[in-house]
């Protein structure tokens, strides 16, 4: 009997993992649409608030699951894991930029330049593009040439994932006016994954220094 090679079974799971990563974007994408054709309240009486936040909460989402990664590798000891975690990476950053496409064009309607303002008057907006300015040499340095060019060095510089998930987390509770139960959920996600690195690291020093 012919067994599956590695290989295809890694490329269907890559397959499933892009399917599930887009099924947000396309069921959004038919209700905005179908707002759009039918007049329908499939987004709510705020159509626009709704497509920022669900964007916004998908970016968060993805950065949470892709700082999972490396905790998930060791208690699993599954090390194909890793291979999904840029992948994961893109997908946070193609949703965060989704996510300000979405309040440029549909907030702001085209008038751009008034972004600088609103950074200088809501600290939550200034919190959020800091987060998106900080992913994009992240995403752009993803590829597999830059991690040759860069050698150690591109360890080193995504490591600021872990800054750009501390403002993502600020810039939602700062967003939210009343219920912080779901804000509160994503920083106590964060502080464990923060913790879990934290652990490692101490772990680590203090097996070199018993050498």
């Amino acid at each position: 009997m012919n067994r599956t090679r590695p290989s295809s079974r890694l490329w269907l799971v890559k397959t499933l993992v892009h399917a599930l990563a887009l099924t947000p974007l396309a069921i959004l994408a038919w209700q905005f649409w179908s707002v759009l054709s039918t007049g329908s309240d499939a987004l709510g009486a705020d159509p626009v608030a709704e497509v920022e936040h669900r964007t916004g909460l998908w970016a968060l989402r993805m950065l949470m699951i892709a700082l999972a990664i490396t905790p998930l590798r060791q208690l699993t000891g599954q090390a194909v894991l890793i291979r999904f975690r840029r992948m994961l990476g893109l997908y946070a950053f193609f949703y965060a930029t989704l996510h300000l496409t979405c309040y440029l064009v549909l907030d702001l309607q085209g008038y751009w330049t008034q972004i600088f303002e609103e950074i200088a008057k809501r600290p939550y907006i200034t919190v959020g593009f800091t987060a998106w300015l900080l992913l994009v040499p992240l995403a752009i340095t993803s590829t597999q040439g830059w991690i040759r060019r860069l050698g150690r060095r591109w360890g080193q510089l995504h490591k600021v994932v872990y800054a750009v998930g501390v403002l993502a987390v600020l810039h939602f509770w700062w967003l939210v006016k009343s219920d912080i139960r779901e804000p509160l959920l994503y920083a106590a996600i964060l502080a464990l994954l923060l913790g879990w690195r934290l652990g490692k690291r101490l772990s680590r020093s203090r097996t070199a220094a018993a050498r």
